[in-house]
């Protein structure tokens, strides 16, 4: 990669996967099939592809993949179940949310559209409130103390083993 490339981080909630992309990104896009959504545990998949010129790195761990047909593999964290990457014959896609800073990678296109759910475009329209805003939760918001790895690479990871972590 050229000095002064682009670079992009990201991994999964727990830390044991991180990635980093040197090189510009691709086409980020939503993708409303049953199968992304089934993927995502969503009502679709947002996704940002690698281009050709851009180099991915495993910097820790590396995600296990399941083959949800017969030409494409999901990368996900082994450990916490982040959905990571998409996976076919003409290039790899990673998970928009999974980037350290996700706010500057847009989508630009839907596919799957034929399988997009009905109230999704109309999700502005459902009443909006802050976390803070919740009164009958601040006590129990109060009490959370994180175990999502922060948004940033770290010298060191510890990971909290799922038995450890019952309550969220």
């Amino acid at each position: 990669m050229a000095e002064g490339a682009e670079h992009h981080a990201g991994g999964c909630q727990c830390g044991a996967v991180r990635f980093k992309v040197t090189g510009a990104l691709g086409k980020a896009s939503i993708c409303h099939c049953r199968m992304c959504q089934k993927a995502f545990g969503g009502f679709y998949a947002p996704l940002v592809s690698i281009r050709d010129e851009a180099e991915l790195t495993w910097t820790r761990g590396e995600p296990k993949r399941f083959r949800s047909s017969n030409v494409v593999a999901r990368g996900f964290c082994e450990a916490c179940g982040t959905p990571l990457t998409y996976e076919a014959p003409d290039g790899v896609a990673i998970a928009i949310g999974a980037f350290d800073n996700p706010a500057g990678i847009a989508p630009v296109i839907q596919y799957g559209v034929e399988g997009k759910l009905p109230y999704t475009d109309h999700m502005a329209d459902i009443p909006a409130r802050l976390t803070e805003e919740d009164v009958e939760t601040a006590a129990f918001l109060a009490s959370i103390v994180s175990n999502q790895h922060p948004d940033h690479d770290t010298d060191t990871w510890s990971p909290v083993k799922p038995d450890e972590n019952q309550n969220g």
